[in-house]
């Protein structure tokens, strides 16, 4: 039996204050709530249509109806499983590999691609400025499709942490030299920018070298979408 304090609890996770306050989040649909358990993230509450689903099962798990899961899901068409769970929390940035740090991503949908394609090029550490996207909205949680497990990710005051590092720092602009004429190392940081405005003229004074992609087609085309130009420049540095 699922209760009201319950429901009221999940629907308030869909606002940063609350999911900030509790210390929790929810993610959607079978396979990513088995992704997060798998990789040891702690669950709160676990709800399914269908327990059978699930092997385990103990008092965070929940049997719920269809109309309940529609009243707190984010979906048009919810799938069945919604999974409640403790931010994991990670303090220190591991600095034995690259590291991608975000300067003011705003949208959601590119910062869980850009969560994923870590996950798949093998990144570990994430730093987000502040004023990037909070990574456990729901649409962000959404696009990265169970990638937000295997994923350490840090929200800092990033131009104080460029300035520490003993890391080499490359940042994607749209002047920098080509990045397949570029001296890749074994570690570094990357940093990528705002959708619009690219990296902030602040961040821009800790890059030590400037990379870009070049273009080869149509000159009319302004910029490619800052997701699509990092799945480009991460398969170089393993690449390379």
């Amino acid at each position: 039996m699922v209760g009201k304090s319950q429901l009221k609890r999940i629907r308030s996770l869909q606002q940063k204050k609350y999911r900030n306050e509790l210390g929790l989040f929810f993610v959607e649909g079978k396979k990513t709530v088995q992704e997060l358990l798998d990789a040891k993230v702690i669950p709160f509450e676990i709800y399914a249509t269908h327990l059978e689903d699930f092997v385990l099962k103990d008092d965070k798990f929940f049997e719920i109806t269809p109309q309940e899961l529609k009243q707190i899901s984010q979906l048009k068409n919810p799938n069945g499983v919604l999974g409640v769970f403790h931010m994991p929390k990670f303090n220190t940035i591991v600095e034995d590999d690259w590291v991608l740090v975000l300067d003011d991503v705003r949208d959601p949908g590119n910062l869980g691609t850009i969560i994923r394609l870590c996950d798949w090029f093998g990144i570990k550490n994430v730093v987000c400025s502040n004023q990037t996207v909070d990574c456990y909205n729901p649409k962000v949680l959404q696009a990265t499709m169970g990638s937000i497990a295997r994923i350490a990710i840090h929200y800092r005051d990033i131009e104080n942490y460029l300035k520490n590092t003993s890391l080499p720092i490359f940042g994607a602009f749209m002047n920098g030299s080509t990045v397949y004429e570029s001296e890749l190392q074994n570690a570094g940081i990357l940093v990528m920018g705002n959708e619009g405005q690219g990296i902030s003229q602040e961040i821009e004074k800790c890059i030590q070298e400037k990379i870009s992609i070049p273009q080869f087609g149509n000159q009319t085309t302004e910029s490619l979408n800052v997701a699509t130009a990092t799945a480009i420049l991460l398969n170089e540095i393993r690449r390379s």
